[in-house]
């Protein structure tokens, strides 16, 4: 027997996870690392730091352990850079996070390559994404284009500190969140390149999902030699760990973020309004079942809708305003109340993304009266996860054809009953959480493991995954669709603010 051990570099922190061939997880570490905050709308990260969260992690896990590790894998926050010296081996500038909205003046610039952007990357110009993060660095961060210089989102930062410096890679999940990667013909653009200033050599060599990365160096607090052999972007790994493997399968994420992919399949959508357009996955075309007249590799493409402010807007109620002293309070003291009171929070604390896409939204409240206490922000706070989702999920319904017949839904906040409810009432579709709600960690640890042979193809992933909880939708909408409007009415209130 032996073990799978997925790395989890998520926005506020780091967990390692052991998971089981069953698909169960014996062990899970965490540590935390700090935010900074420089200047209103700008959110960095200490790479280094991240990088000791991860050894911490690993070396409390690996003490926990009695089995060997067959192999690791890894997922991330996704569009997150980091630039650092190849000789040295540290950071260059602190890590500019997914959340940083410094860029959007020079995405408002570069409006005019909107088209072809989306057309070669699926994406929108918006400071969410890396290329733009990445031309600031050079331009205002003071880093140094020069033959010494590697860049890369966190996995590939990751990986060359697992491997010792050996490798410099990625894959395609995360290679098409920089908007830098032509997701059609899956390789980097040396036209957005040249757009962005971003050096073609620094880049990471882009490997697929599912499949050997590299191996493990002593300085690894895991120990030396271990595969790392399977990656993926934290939103990807989520739809591969609840394992949507066939077209029109959705899942959503209630994480920092939220973020709903629908599987569109192998073939590579034109991009949909506000939606994104990315790669879900490359992996050899095997586990998929398929024979050897079908070997090589298959790409999945993903639809997708990104939210910036759910787990986020938990702690702005824990830490901005003092309401709740840890996040586990949220679901309890908004179900103590029947309704917000009238009051409805957007949460555009970084600006709205899909489907509006609006860097200058800021965070509003309205509807309030005498009568709201904390309990009513509280469960307000809880009704703006349900009304973006629905944002989204009706906006990638109209763009595909495609009625999202069931939401598969994880992370921290899916534990919250109320919040399911509100979900499925608001989509009128069921909401299904899986028994474990790691689906982001998992989605990692399968990929890795179906690279090292503990599972053969992808019908061992779906006999692992099982119902934990479905809820489904009240049959009378009236209700739902009201406070939907109002949330509409508020959110337009809070668009082009800044």
């Amino acid at each position: 027997m032996s073990v799978i051990v997925a790395i989890d570099a998520g926005t506020t922190g780091v967990r390692a996870l052991a998971v089981s061939p069953d698909g169960t997880i014996s062990a899970i570490r965490y540590r935390e690392f700090t935010q900074h905050f420089p200047r209103p709308g700008w959110v960095e990260h200490d790479a280094e730091e991240i990088w000791q969260a991860v050894q911490g992690t690993l070396g409390d896990l690996v003490n926990s352990l009695t089995t060997p590790i067959a192999a690791i894998g890894i997922t991330n926050q996704r569009e997150t850079v980091v630039a650092w010296s190849r000789s040295t081996g540290r950071p260059l500038h602190r890590a500019i996070v997914w959340q940083d909205r410094r860029t959007a003046s020079r995405c408002e610039e570069l409006a005019d390559s909107l088209p072809r952007v989306r057309e070669l990357t699926g994406l929108v110009l918006d400071p969410y994404f890396s290329g733009s993060k990445l031309e600031w660095l050079f331009t205002h961060g003071g880093v140094e284009r020069n033959d010494d210089l590697a860049v890369g989102t966190i996995d590939s930062w990751l990986i060359w500190k697992l491997t010792g410096g050996a490798a410099h890679v990625t894959d395609p999940s995360n290679a098409s969140r920089t908007m830098l990667y032509d997701i059609g013909s899956r390789r980097w653009s040396a036209e957005l390149c040249q757009l962005f200033g971003v050096p073609a050599a620094s880049l990471p060599e882009v490997l697929p999902s599912c499949g050997r990365f590299g191996t493990t160096t002593a300085d690894c607090a895991a120990g030396a030699g271990i595969a790392v052999s399977g990656v993926a972007g934290d939103q990807q790994s989520a739809l591969f760990g609840q394992a949507c493997f066939e077209v029109g399968m959705t899942k959503n994420t209630y994480g920092t973020g939220s973020f709903v992919l629908m599987n569109v399949g192998e073939h590579c959508p034109p991009p949909a309004e506000g939606l994104l357009t990315t790669i879900g996955w490359t992996v050899p075309r095997a586990i998929f079942g398929a024979d050897s007249a079908e070997s090589g590799e298959v790409t999945h493409y993903a639809l997708e809708g990104a939210i910036f402010a759910t787990g986020a807007t938990v702690q702005w109620l824990r830490d901005g305003l003092g309401i709740i002293d840890d996040a586990a309070e949220t679901g309890p003291l908004a179900e103590s109340v029947e309704d917000a009171a009238g009051a409805v929070l957007v949460p555009a604390f970084t600006g709205l993304g899909s489907p509006w896409w609006d860097p200058h939204a800021r965070g509003t409240i309205v509807g309030l009266t005498r009568g709201v206490t904390k309990a009513h922000l509280a469960r307000a706070a809880v009704e703006a996860m349900a009304f973006q989702t629905r944002d989204v999920v009706e906006s990638m319904s109209s763009a595909s054809g495609r009625t999202v017949a069931e939401l598969r839904v994880d992370g921290g906040a899916a534990v919250m009953g109320l919040l399911l409810r509100l979900q499925a009432d608001q989509l009128g579709v069921p909401v299904t959480r899986p028994a474990s709600t790691e689906t982001t960690a998992l989605g990692a640890a399968y990929l890795a493991g179906l690279a090292e042979g503990v599972w053969s193809t992808v019908a061992d992933v779906q006999a692992s995954w099982a119902v934990g909880a479905r809820i489904e939708p009240s049959p009378d909408r009236t209700a739902a669709d009201a406070s939907y409007a109002q949330w509409l009415r508020a959110v337009e209130r809070s668009r082009a603010w800044a």
